[in-house]
């Protein structure tokens, strides 16, 4: 029988202290130190850059709002993101809400949410409406501009009817609505507009270039208001703010965010996106807000 003979030379181990200088020696490279400090002197100057945006967006100055005592009035709010937790996000935390819509709440309001009908493609319904609740709660101090509507359908064979009806409540209703609420604002320097318009600000898809059209219509709307109220009214604590969601799971597109074949984005949760937008409204300072800010160099 064929003896088994066994080794006795040591088992080779790795130079633990071989591999520990050779990984000092590649952080301690120059090589390594300048892409180092690079990466964080890029990082930095990132974060500067968002805070002196900031500033410059509040005309470097800043503004206290006493939350039991503001008034948000909210377009849009029976439904959508409005509905969704925008109007009972701010409710939670105390703040009076006035909600203005075409359509009636479909479920209960909280105690201090407070409903008007209201048609804001008119300006009567709108005046109606602005002179009830200044005597009912007294001046808005918050104005989130989030009533929208959208459908599908090409260029060629789209109805008038609803791409008349897309400008008027997406676009021009921002109009009259800064025009019956603004004035207050500028009299006592204080104040917030908040304008939701849509990552279709900047690129219309097919079949919805009304909806991109007005969207984008509505962000030419915030940037001119921003510089009149810095500029022309010289207000520098009134706020403006803009809000650029991607796709939403609303029924305003439904049709659209059904479809998988059409929609390759991420399609966002209307919690979500009114937990975003309650934030910046709590936050109390002018901003552009993406959502969700990867899509852009948010505030």
């Amino acid at each position: 029988m064929q003896a088994c003979i066994y080794s006795t030379a040591p088992v080779q181990r790795p130079n633990i202290q071989r591999l520990t200088l050779n990984v000092e020696s590649i952080l301690l490279s120059s090589t390594t130190r300048n892409l180092l400090a690079v990466v964080i002197a890029l990082k930095l100057l990132a974060k500067l850059n968002r805070v002196l945006s900031t500033l410059a967006l509040n005309n470097w100055m800043s503004d206290k709002y006493d939350w039991s005592h503001e008034i948000v009035l909210l377009t849009g709010g029976c439904s959508g993101i409005g509905q969704g937790v925008v109007a009972r996000g701010l409710a939670r935390r105390g703040v009076k809400v006035i909600v203005v819509d075409i359509q009636e709440p479909s479920s209960p309001l909280p105690k201090n949410v407070y409903f008007y009908k209201c048609d804001v493609t008119s300006t009567s319904s709108i005046r109606q409406a602005g002179a009830q609740i200044r005597a009912d709660h007294g001046d808005p101090t918050i104005l989130i501009n989030n009533a929208g509507v959208g459908q599908e359908g090409s260029i060629l064979d789209k109805p008038e009817s609803v791409i008349r009806l897309t400008f008027e409540v997406n676009t021009l209703a921002h109009w009259w609505t800064v025009r019956e609420f603004l004035p207050a604002m500028l009299k006592q320097n204080h104040g917030h507009i908040i304008t939701i318009a849509s990552t279709c600000s900047f690129l219309g898809p097919s079949e919805m270039s009304d909806y991109a059209f007005s969207k984008a219509s509505a962000m030419s709307f915030h940037e001119g208001l921003t510089q009149e109220i810095r500029l022309l009214h010289k207000t520098k604590k009134v706020c403006t703010s803009i809000v650029y969601p991607m796709w939403v799971r609303t029924p305003l597109v439904k049709s659209v965010t059904d479809c998988r074949v059409k929609v390759r984005q991420p399609v966002l949760e209307v919690e979500d996106v009114a937990k975003v937008i309650v934030k910046h409204v709590l936050g109390g300072h002018s901003g552009q807000v993406n959502i969700p800010d990867w899509v852009g160099a948010g505030s």
